[in-house]
């Protein structure tokens, strides 16, 4: 299974305005649209992590660069990519003419800290904290978007690392959170295998109990290396159906 960690960064959308609260902002007032400025990509377990930028390789090279990516990628994991990082890259595709990239699984990990978890805190920055995964880099703020637009080398070389270090917390995220993760892809799908975890693929499986379904029953496992809960995919012999007739 070919899992990619992403991470995009954006400009502004630039507009002329006469206030600063609570102001409705006409199209005939945009003077220009937020784009993908960069992006971040790490395939799971490589220590490499891929960068391109407008400023490093153009506008066309960076969004093929990042379609051929999604294209090859089973999983793609992010941290609200679904909401963001996915429609910006999709945007960015249709204005450059190019068709959809293959079909990919995609794990938000926003979703999943959200829906298993109570931290004070959603943010990226405050979740790998909290559980001594590192920290964001700092950026100083809209300062550094503003140089970059500018086309300063030295603010470029700091969101590069920032857009960089973005994908490697979000990767050690994903390691930690993989077994609380709601219907991840299976692994065993991929490895053409049944007898392994559902989650990371290990074969390190210990019987643990029955899982009861309104199916029947089922032989339940532990995986030794993530900790995820599975079960068989086969009825246990002589447990049966049960309910009116």
């Amino acid at each position: 299974m070919k899992i990619l960690t992403l991470d995009i960064e954006t400009s502004p959308n630039l507009a002329h305005v006469w206030g600063l609260w609570n102001e409705n902002i006409p199209l005939a007032r945009l003077l220009e649209s937020g784009e993908v400025i960069c992006f971040a990509a790490k395939w799971h377990d490589q220590k490499k992590v891929l960068f391109y930028s407008v400023h490093h390789h153009g506008k066309e090279e960076m969004v093929r660069a990042a379609h051929e990516l999604l294209s090859e990628a089973d999983v793609v994991v992010h941290y609200n990519g679904d909401k963001f990082d996915l429609p910006h890259l999709n945007r960015e595709f249709l204005e450059l003419g190019l068709e959809p990239p293959a079909p990919y699984a995609s794990v938000d990990l926003l979703k999943a800290v959200k829906r298993k978890f109570r931290f004070p805190s959603n943010k990226l920055d405050y979740v790998v904290q909290k559980l001594q995964l590192g920290a964001k880099v700092s950026t100083g703020g809209y300062e550094l978007w503003l140089a970059c637009m500018n086309g300063s080398d030295s603010a470029w070389t700091k969101m590069r690392k920032y857009n960089k270090h973005d994908v490697v917390v979000t990767e050690a995220l994903y390691n930690r959170v993989l077994p609380w993760i709601p219907a991840h892809p299976s692994a065993g799908l991929y490895m053409d295998m049944s007898d392994v975890c559902p989650a990371c693929g290990s074969g390190s499986l210990r019987l643990e109990g029955r899982a009861y379904t309104s199916m029947g029953v089922f032989q339940r496992y532990q995986c030794f290396d993530c900790g995820k809960w599975s079960r068989g995919n086969k009825r246990l012999e002589g447990s049966n159906v049960r309910g009116l007739a």
